[in-house]
């Protein structure tokens, strides 16, 4: 296939750039909390949303990690059924639920918490001091443009 000056570039494409750089760097992280904790992704995704936050809807952990609600919602059943996290009704709207870590979750969030803050240095390390802050920087403007 020729490449003219109008052929786009997947492997050029920022978003699928973004996307793949995610996908490589949660990838040995992810294999942590699968084999400690059993869980998914999402599963982590909510509990870390959960420790970092404190206690929120399902809506609102939808709306802070752009994650769809039905993913959002298989999660917390599975952490409620490993007495990760507890329901209680929400006073301001009958419908939804206040979800929060129990004593379980909270042990869970610092021992992952602890072993992400590693991952993270290790990452940091790959690229460096200076081009890690530079890459902050970067990806905090997209996230604050769109």
């Amino acid at each position: 296939m020729t490449k003219g000056a109008d052929h786009f570039d997947l492997e050029g494409f920022l978003p699928y750039l973004l996307n793949q750089a995610a996908e490589a760097t949660s990838r040995a992280f992810q294999a942590v909390y699968r084999d400690r904790y059993g869980m998914t992704r999402t599963q982590w995704r909510v509990l870390a949303h959960l420790g970092q936050f404190g206690a929120m809807t399902a809506r609102d952990i939808c709306a802070r990690s752009h994650i769809e609600k039905t993913k959002v919602s298989r999660a917390v059943a599975a952490l409620e059924g490993d007495g990760m996290l507890g329901r209680t009704p929400s006073p301001e709207d009958g419908r939804a639920e206040i979800l929060s870590l129990t004593e379980k979750g909270r042990a869970a969030y610092a021992d992952l918490g602890e072993l992400a803050k590693a991952h993270d240095r290790a990452l940091r390390g790959v690229v460096g001091q200076e081009a890690s802050a530079k890459l902050d920087e970067v990806l905090q403007r997209l996230i604050d443009t769109t």
